[in-house]
């Protein structure tokens, strides 16, 4: 497998956006990188892919501006690029929740480490395990137990919470981090006193942990569909209608074959 691909992101005020851009568009096409980079004012979310050498330059280059110097990323690994195009884009928000009393740039919830939330679940401690993704991602894996909103899109949340309780603690989880920031956040001020989020997300997990207390794969949003517990391709593809896990092979799923 010779493509590096990295996920990360950072809240942090930006005001330079309009230098940024351009900027950052021309680091990844200089090094042929594929994928998508978001900005707004509230920070930045990456989403890149193309060879080692490549990439580890770009992230060298980023880390020389002071807004990001301290950005992790999530590494995995594929035989090809899983991206058709390069986006950077200006948006109102790196991460769509459309509640702005929201600040994830000047406040943020307590994490959970990977080693304690495993230690957790072992213990059957009394919690709420939140998956706070959407209702698809969820039918490719999550973690045993853990509650669903059943949402379409994470701008739906906040009106999907009638369901959890406020008296015992909420520990939370998406994809790499980025969603759990912002409804950890919407969650205390909404009253919940006791609310963690998960750090690095289950792509953080499973490089810690492995797959130990999570059923199937985690989704993700490029060509490889989703990865394993062993951060690898898991060779399954999407439904086309219903965005849910199928077979390679397979065009659609059982429920949705007659409709396609």
């Amino acid at each position: 497998m010779r493509i590096l691909n990295i996920a990360g992101y950072k809240f942090i005020s930006l005001n330079y956006l309009s230098d940024l851009q351009p900027a950052l568009l021309e680091q990844c096409r200089k090094h042929a990188l594929s994928g998508t980079i978001l900005l707004s004012h509230e920070g930045i979310n990456i989403n890149l892919a193309g060879l080692p050498d490549d990439i580890h330059v770009f992230i060298t280059s980023l880390k020389q501006d002071k807004h990001f110097t301290d950005m992790r990323f999530h590494e995995t690994w594929s035989d090809e690029i899983p991206f058709r195009k390069l986006k950077v884009k200006i948006k109102k928000e790196i991460i769509t929740l459309r509640q702005s009393e929201v600040d994830a740039v000047s406040s943020r919830a307590a994490d959970i480490s990977p080693g304690k939330l495993r230690d957790w679940l072992n213990e059957n401690r009394d919690i709420t395990l939140l998956d706070t993704r959407n209702d698809y991602e969820i039918r490719f894996g999550s973690f045993k137990n853990a509650k669903q909103l059943q949402l379409h899109d994470f701008s739906e949340l906040p009106a999907s919470l009638d369901a959890i309780p406020k008296d015992k603690p909420v520990v939370m989880f998406c994809t790499g981090g980025i969603r759990c920031e912002k409804a950890a956040i919407y969650m205390l001020n909404q009253g919940y006193k006791d609310v963690y989020q998960l750090d690095g997300g289950i792509l953080g997990y499973f490089q810690k942990i492995g797959g130990e207390h999570y059923e199937g794969e985690c989704f993700v949003f490029d060509e490889r569909v989703a990865l394993d517990c062993n951060l690898l391709p898991a060779g399954v593809s999407q439904c086309k209608q219903c965005h849910g896990r199928i077979a390679q092979h397979q065009q659609s799923c059982s429920g949705c074959s007659n409709t396609i």
